[in-house]
């Protein structure tokens, strides 16, 4: 084996690490067909302007669809894992339960969906990084996340305390040090 292939396969294992959530990223065909994409490289950018990231493979097919399309991210709940494997390649028996949208074609019984308009693509080496622009937004708050860590679908468990983190810890007003802290460098 070379050096570069377990090289490769040791820096997959790292990513491997981080648990993430699970989206497919769904839009639609030429022909105007349905077409969906299991993604774990999901990103929040910005609140203003409302961006959101997903990197896909460059060589997918639903890479080449995606560009310069109107797309869905759809935030898979825990009971979703099916739909998780039937979009990475490993279809189920039971037809997909399709949304209705104007913006991009979505799935039924998400945790949430993101409906974006295509804003940025860039680069990504043996991927593509695409930037959508939010332009509509649903949350079913009466459901958990479907969670992926170290090539296992997992669900998100007993909360660990009784609070919520509401802000950002570097927030000069609420956060690690205040709004009157002197930060000084280290000698």
């Amino acid at each position: 084996m070379s050096d570069s292939v377990s090289e490769g396969r040791k820096l997959r294992n790292v990513f491997g690490q981080f648990a993430s959530g699970v989206t497919v990223v769904t839009t639609t065909s030429a022909d105007g067909t349905p077409h969906g994409a299991t993604v774990t490289a999901f990103t929040s950018i910005s609140l203003e302007p409302r961006l959101c990231q997903v990197t896909l493979t460059r060589t997918s097919k639903a890479c080449a669809i995606l560009a310069d399309n109107t797309f869905a991210v759809n935030i898979l709940a825990s009971s979703q894992d099916d739909i998780a494997l039937h979009f990475a390649g490993r279809p189920r028996e039971e037809p997909i339960r399709w949304g209705d949208h104007d913006v991009a074609p979505s799935l039924c019984g998400n945790l949430a969906t993101l409906w974006c308009r295509p804003w940025a693509q860039f680069d990504g080496g043996d991927h593509i990084i695409f930037l959508g622009e939010i332009v509509d937004a649903e949350i079913a708050e009466d459901r958990d996340p479907l969670l992926f860590f170290r090539s296992t679908f997992h669900d998100i468990g007993p909360t660990s305390h009784d609070g919520l983190w509401n802000h950002s810890g570097d927030d000069p007003l609420t956060g690690w040090f205040g709004a009157t802290a002197e930060l000084r460098p280290i000698n």
